[in-house]
């Protein structure tokens, strides 16, 4: 056989795609190969899979391919931007999409249309409508998502989740809970959770996970997800959670329209603070790869003979560098991971220009002059054929770029 493609010379191994799916890993492959890359000194990761985005329809939506091609996140898990009346909004962003595109089904029909109070209305919580949109739409939905906290549920309480898990459980899927500001109190939301659904924001400033109920939770099987975003992730409770013994299964950014400008940027950034704080490389990859494939059962998250050819060349870099959460502490980072290529489907992602953030999007002058000097640096990539993996990364040192936005925003 003549593969379309092969990476030699990567860590871990030789990696030979054909008709968009690896065909061979191992040491020194054959070179028959149509295009032949040489990645040596490259660390070749599946696809990473980020399981708490938004990129649907609504307030909080954001277009993932302008991101996608300089991050490495090949599948993008939209976490309850659309309902039941919504899902086929979310459906002309899939089809518009180069990037995989999955979702969890918000339990509240009106889905993330506004900021937040969603599920105030208890007739939005509608579990038979959620069981029929997700049975007609398997390959979309594979959980429910409910966001409980004092401003999106009112007096509800946690109404909204018991008819999450409801509907999840007539579908057999698991349930992501986003947790906030109280009430509901943290210990009543987790109590309620089975094995397998996910606690996301689970090292949040503002609902800290450390007594009794996470510890059992934990105990049980419920999985623990970072869930970044704007206010959901602070260094001193993952510092101490880590201590506890109480680990991140899944490393997710929370990545919307309030957050992708800072704090979040993209996932390697996110990934870098768990680094920050101590978590070995080889775990880090595992939490935005392996575990969120199982976490919703997703093809991916490994570089397996028959799986989809999605993968990202990184370059580790013995670099020192400043990370902040979302309540600006700042951490270092012993290495930066620098994405020089993203392929999908093994065909690499072309660079795009994102759009200009939504009119009702907060943003600094700092941020904005941070997103102009990124547009201007992009515009300049788009007018340049790529070459190579190391012309593209002469061209445009991507992760050099968000480390001055970062910077920026830090000050």
């Amino acid at each position: 056989m003549t593969w379309d493609l092969l990476l030699t010379g990567g860590d871990p191994h030789d990696i030979a795609v054909h008709n968009g799916r690896i065909a061979a890993v191992g040491s020194d492959l054959p070179r028959d190969a149509r295009q032949v890359l040489d990645v040596s000194g490259r660390l070749i990761t599946p696809g990473l899979i980020d399981l708490h985005t938004h990129v649907g329809p609504g307030y909080w939506g954001i277009d993932p391919d302008p991101v996608a091609w300089y991050s490495g996140v090949t599948t993008w898990v939209d976490a309850g931007s659309a309902g039941a009346y919504t899902a086929a909004g979310l459906r002309r962003v899939v089809a518009a999409a180069t990037v995989r595109v999955r979702a969890l089904l918000n339990i509240s029909a009106v889905g993330l249309a506004g900021r937040t109070g969603e599920s105030r209305d208890l007739a939005n919580c509608d579990v038979p409508l959620a069981v029929d949109t997700i049975q007609a739409n398997r390959d979309l939905f594979h959980g429910i998502k409910v966001r409980i906290d004092r401003e999106t549920v009112g007096d509800n309480g946690v109404e909204p989740l018991r008819r999450g898990l409801a509907a999840a459980a007539a579908c057999d899927v698991p349930v992501m809970v986003h947790i906030g500001t109280a009430p509901p109190s943290l210990d009543e939301v987790l109590d309620l959770l089975r094995p397998g659904d996910i606690v996301t924001h689970c090292a949040s400033g503002i609902a800290a996970p450390l007594g009794r109920a996470v510890r059992e939770a934990a105990a049980r099987g419920v999985l623990l997800d970072l869930g970044h975003g704007s206010g959901g992730f602070a260094f001193d409770v993952l510092e101490r959670q880590l201590d506890a013994g109480l680990h991140p299964y899944t490393i997710s950014t929370d990545l919307h329209a309030r957050s992708l400008h800072g704090p979040v940027f993209d996932l390697p950034t996110t990934m870098a603070k768990l680094l920050a704080c101590g978590v070995a490389l080889p775990d880090v990859l595992a939490a935005a790869t392996t575990h969120p494939a199982r976490a919703l059962g997703l093809p991916g998250g490994s570089l397996t003979v028959g799986d989809p050819a999605d993968f990202a060349i990184f370059r580790v870099r013995a670099e020192p560098t400043p990370v902040a959460d979302a309540h600006r502490q700042i951490r270092v980072s012993p290495v930066r991971l620098v994405n020089e290529a993203t392929y999908v489907d093994g065909r690499p992602l072309p660079p795009r220009l994102p759009a200009p953030p939504a009119p009702w999007i907060p943003l600094t002058d700092t941020q904005r002059a941070a997103l102009d000097r990124r547009a201007r640096d992009i515009r300049a990539l788009l007018s340049t054929p790529l070459v190579d993996v190391d012309g593209l990364a002469e061209q445009f040192p991507r992760n050099s770029l968000h480390h001055s936005l970062r910077n920026d925003q830090e000050s």
